[in-house]
């Protein structure tokens, strides 16, 4: 069992940076794929970025790579977002995966936060 908490939402302006924390807890946390995916207001949930639990390999939405960075540490997920745009705007939610294979696809998560606005004014 794991929960999540997610934080590091707000209002900014584009080309600003953000950086969004999710706060893990569970035994085995450390053992989870993770990632993190965006639903914008009137659009189906879209995958943003993913990362292996050992923290080495990582894998991104070709709408944010180059611009956002996945990571993690014992107790933590982050995504550091820079050169926003208003296109980033959206809710992001974090997500657990028991399995060890990188993957975009949201049935393969188990574990859900409640997610954190962004909004990026042009």
């Amino acid at each position: 069992q794991v929960s999540l908490v997610e934080s590091g939402g707000g209002l900014v302006q584009a080309g600003d940076a953000l950086r969004l924390s999710c706060a893990a807890s569970g035994r085995t946390y450390s053992r989870y794929t993770m990632a993190w995916f965006r639903q914008a207001p009137g659009k189906e949930p879209e995958f943003v970025a993913t990362i292996s639990w050992s923290g080495g390999d990582t894998y991104y939405s070709d709408s944010v790579k180059g611009r956002f960075t996945i990571s993690r540490n014992n107790t933590m997920l982050y995504l550091q977002m820079n050169s926003l745009k208003p296109d980033d705007t959206a809710v992001y939610r974090c997500a657990a995966s028991i399995g060890t294979v990188l993957t975009t696809m949201r049935s393969r998560y188990t574990y859900w936060g409640q997610g954190t606005q962004v909004t990026v004014s042009s």
